[in-house]
């Protein structure tokens, strides 16, 4: 019986994880509209759920144990190569658009995502000014 909980609960968390593989399923259907790291990340996470659902049918067929760890195990060790070979081939297609940019004499495009320091510099002078404010308001209500 502890086999078919834990398969039970293993598929409850595969259907929960759609967040993760249906955008996957998308970028792998597009195909060549996708950069290639972009699928090969996708296909790594869609082997990833792939492994746990056919890690619970196999918990829910009643077979041995071994037979869904050596399946898990083989599972995550092509998700972790699809992985690291996404990761690699991104840095080389970041590395072309940086050459094709500087062969191009023109600044690479700026980058979407705000700089740290200007973050906390706001941040750090918009909780100033408020604690400011409050502490006028404060003391003036003490006073008047």
């Amino acid at each position: 019986m502890p086999g078919t909980v834990l398969a039970v609960g293993i598929g409850a968390v595969t259907a929960s994880g759609c967040v993760w593989y249906v955008p996957a399923l998308a970028d792998l259907r597009a195909g060549a509209d996708r950069p290639a790291s972009r699928r090969l990340g996708a296909a790594a996470c869609v082997t990833a759920w792939a492994t746990v659902a056919a890690a619970a049918l196999l918990l829910l067929g009643g077979l041995p144990a071994h037979l869904p760890a050596a399946v898990t195990a083989a599972g995550a060790g092509a998700a972790l190569a699809l992985r690291i070979r996404a990761t690699l081939r991104h840095r080389q297609e970041q590395h072309e658009a940086a050459t094709y940019w500087h062969t191009l004499a023109a600044p690479p495009p700026p980058s979407r995502r705000p700089r740290l320091r200007a973050v906390f510099a706001t941040t750090l002078a918009t909780g100033l000014a408020t604690g400011l404010a409050l502490a006028a308001a404060l003391l003036s209500v003490r006073t008047g």
